[in-house]
């Protein structure tokens, strides 16, 4: 059964916010009481959290599928409809977000790093306005609201690195799990077999004054970095290390295999895989404790030595060697800690906005022009189309913010092909510019006559209403 999983892909979906809604304060002897419709509530995030207990991605790999709750809608009274819940994810310390695209390609997004560091994968959508919100000195009584935005969703690729100071690495059953049981507190799988270790293990060591980590790289075979064995699996997990130190069994019984020649093969897959050059490079000749495996140490160690690598000969059974391999790779950490710049206090950047920056912008594809911004696409899908009223107020505000003006400026005549938002999700409309914008062409609650059609009937109650209104002015008994 699967107990480590250090990449899974996870599909995430924040909530959607809640509809805003048109009601009118209704009291008695209060006929005029005014719009009263309440916003709708914002829709839940999904966060990603770095948490000190959690070590692997395994629940992710069970249950992709994370959701947020939506937002309720806004209700009269002017009240709020409730946010919805955010969905908080822990992921182990050293996690890489990449979003999935399309093509299949991933696109890195964030590497938290650090207890407690935090990124929102997925915003939820805002909440739609309320008619209150809505009403102006012009438009006193809006007979709409606004709609609930909806929540940002994706597929993401979660891949865990992990964070450890010294990264040992060697044959399977070289004794890396060994020497990780014996200077820490961890307590890994061990046995006479090659491949024991599935899943990276890490320990704490204390040399002196200096705390750090320590992680072994199971499963490195030759044709590693190209997928053979698990060497690849687990060959991210020494990314982070601040040395490299080469575990090299001096007591295998393998035809063909000797420290020297393992030394070259695990040099050549970490080669293959790249960017690990500038690591400094340490060497343990393990396993001493066998009297040819002891022999074997002594042999080589002059020819390791003269690589220009510090070399120990060690064992985990009888503890040789181990106090000063713990020391100088206590020494490398420290070197490289000190090395390393100064952590410098977060700034605060401020960006304006520029001042011919527009917001949006107008290009044209053969016949159709394509209007893009962040504003004029979170309206358009703010917009109930069903109601007359709320879509005059988008024509309006796309005027105000200057849309129809580029329009012209691009070539657009009335009548053409306009597209608010990308190819998938973009609303497409023939455009009739907007001869006056404002709430004052505005008619009776839910309607804007610049977008109704020719309806017989209204026109009848109007021409009846005038005559009426005739008949009322004469007075056939006032005075000559």
């Amino acid at each position: 059964m699967t107990t480590f999983v250090d990449r899974v892909v996870l599909h995430v979906a924040a909530g959607n916010g809640g509809h805003g809604v048109a009601s009118v304060h209704r009291e008695k002897f209060k006929p005029l009481g005014g719009p009263d419709g309440g916003n709708g509530g914002r829709g839940g995030d999904v966060t990603l959290v770095v948490d000190a207990n959690t070590t692997t991605l395994l629940e992710y790999h069970h249950h992709p599928h994370r959701k947020a709750t939506n937002g309720k809608p806004g209700a009269g009274a002017n009240r709020t409809g409730p946010n919805g819940a955010d969905v908080i994810l822990p992921v182990p310390d050293g996690t890489v977000v990449k979003r999935l695209l399309p093509s299949g390609d991933e696109e890195f997004v964030e590497d938290l790093v650090g207890n407690g560091a935090s990124y929102v994968i997925a915003q939820g959508g805002r909440g739609g306005l309320g008619n209150a919100a809505l009403a102006s000195p012009r438009r006193k009584a809006p007979g709409f609201a606004l709609l609930g935005e909806p929540g940002e969703a994706g597929d993401f690729v979660l891949e865990l690195k992990t964070v450890a100071d010294v990264a040992l690495v060697g044959y399977p059953s070289a004794g890396k799990s060994s020497l990780i049981a014996t200077l820490s507190a961890a307590r890994p799988k061990i046995a006479d077999y090659p491949f024991t270790t599935l899943v990276p293990n890490l320990g704490v060591v204390t040399a002196g004054d200096v705390v750090y980590t320590v992680a072994d790289v199971p499963g490195l075979i030759p044709g590693a970095s190209e997928g053979k064995g698990l060497g690849l699996e687990f060959l991210r997990h020494v990314e982070r290390c601040k040395a490299l130190v080469h575990v090299l069994d001096c007591a295998t019984l393998e035809p063909g295999r000797d420290p020297i020649s393992d030394l070259d093969t695990i040099e050549a897959e970490l080669k293959a895989y790249g960017g690990l050059e500038d690591r400094p490079r340490m060497v343990a000749l393990n396993k001493i404790d066998v009297p040819d495996g002891n022999d074997l140490a002594d042999m080589v160690k002059a020819e390791l030595e003269a690589r220009g690598l510090q070399v120990f000969a060690v064992s985990a059974v009888s503890r040789a060697g181990l106090r000063e391999l713990s020391f100088a790779m206590a020494a490398q950490v420290q070197g490289a800690r000190d090395a390393a710049p100064a952590p410098e206090a977060t700034r605060i950047v401020l960006r304006p906005t520029a001042v011919d920056d527009s917001g949006f912008t107008v290009t044209r594809r053969d016949e159709a022009f394509i209007v893009r911004g962040a504003k004029p696409e979170r309206w358009v899908r703010q917009t109930d189309f069903s109601n007359d009223e709320a879509v005059g107020y988008l024509a309006d505000r796309l005027a105000r913010l200057g849309v129809e003006e580029a329009l012209w400026s691009a070539g657009a005549v009335p009548g053409a092909e306009v597209v608010i938002g990308d190819d998938v999700t973009g609303v497409v409309f023939d455009w009739e510019p907007t001869v006056a914008a404002g709430a004052e062409m505005l008619g009776r609650r839910g309607e804007d006559h610049r977008l109704q059609t020719h309806r017989p009937a209204v026109d009848r109650r109007r021409d009846r209403d005038a005559i009426e209104s005739q008949y009322e002015e004469f007075d056939p008994f006032a005075d000559s």
